[in-house]
């Protein structure tokens, strides 16, 4: 004989209890759906092919198998990673949708103060860091300098006579000339390109003097001979350039340096950024991962959210300062 409960479930009903498992079956904590539930896409305000794409990519891949789902880099570069920002600020706080964001966050509200999102910090969550990324001070052969302090020393006797490039105004190597030059209190002029690979073709040539470059960038030239290094950014050495000492070394407390961060739309439930920094910390701490982006000169970096809140904080205030008292100005 059939009973009340077998009845209810024959007619496609179920009982209370019945019901409460099925409906945590298909949701996540707190009732919400269950994440992630199809592939999580991560926003790159970068072109293809440079080492902020493929360490983006190696990093999703290395995500995604801790997810369950494909994590699948978007590249929507535009307006200084503003187009990319502004999507991922403005996206379903559902955990789908990522911004693999960069210093430009901390720059941009300072720099370029019309551009989304005007408040990074109030507009998106946090997930954690990615990697960090030195530059290296170096010269043209024709620069009599072989250290930081004989470099600063140079300019000193020649104000205003040393070309210094950039791969543009208010990019990050931009900004850590201009803090050197403040720091140690020379006169240089800036000459700004659209790009690291024209501003390094003119370095060789010899018709500017010096530049702070990507390690990985400048590693080719640097054992040709064509030009030579002198210090590093980062507070410490780059395994790439073991025998060049930091610019703290001669400038103390010197640290300056290209970030990248995953973040997401603030409003995103806590569950959902738990599980992402979980997966994150998992690609992070991945020995095949560091060894492969090591040798692209990158330092993957273990981080969580509370490590880069504090980071994008601290260089919003850093770059903002330097920005405003050095009176740079976007081209």
């Amino acid at each position: 004989m059939f009973g009340r409960r077998t009845m209810l479930a024959a007619a496609g009903l179920a009982t209370p209890t019945v019901l409460s498992r099925a409906a945590r079956a298909q949701t996540g904590p707190g009732g919400s759906e269950a994440f992630p539930s199809r592939a999580v896409s991560v926003l790159s305000g970068y072109a293809p092919g440079g080492v902020t794409d493929i360490t983006s990519r190696a990093v999703a891949e290395r995500m995604g198998r801790e997810l369950g789902q494909p994590v699948v880099v978007e590249n929507r570069p535009g307006a200084a990673t503003a187009v990319a920002n502004t999507a991922v600020a403005q996206a379903r706080p559902d955990g789908h949708t990522l911004l693999m964001g960069t210093s430009t966050l901390a720059i941009n509200p300072a720099l370029q103060p019309n551009l989304t999102p005007r408040e990074p910090m109030r507009e998106l969550a946090p997930v954690g860091m990615v990697f960090r990324s030195a530059f290296v001070l170096h010269v043209h052969p024709s620069v009599p300098a072989r250290s930081a302090a004989e470099f600063i020393a140079h300019c000193k006797a020649e104000p205003g006579k040393v070309n210094f490039g950039s791969s543009g105004t208010g990019a990050v190597n931009h900004l850590c000339q201009a803090l050197f030059a403040r720091r140690a209190g020379i006169e240089v002029v800036h000459v700004p390109f659209r790009g690291g690979a024209p501003a390094l073709l003119e370095l060789r040539q010899g018709r500017i003097q010096a530049m702070f470059q990507a390690v990985q960038e400048a590693l080719p030239v640097l054992r040709e001979g064509a030009t030579r290094g002198l210090a590093i950014s980062s507070a410490e050495r780059s395994p790439l350039l073991p025998d060049v000492p930091p610019v703290a070394d001669t400038l103390p407390g010197f640290d300056a340096v290209f970030w990248q961060g995953l973040f997401a739309p603030v409003g995103t439930p806590e569950p959902v950024l738990a599980r992402l920094g979980g997966a994150l910390r998992a690609a992070t701490e991945d020995a095949a991962l560091r060894a492969r982006m090591a040798e692209q000169g990158v330092s993957v970096q273990t981080g969580d959210a509370a490590m880069l809140r504090d980071l994008l904080a601290r260089e919003t205030e850093s770059w903002g300062r330097l920005i405003r008292e050095a009176g740079i100005k976007p081209d």
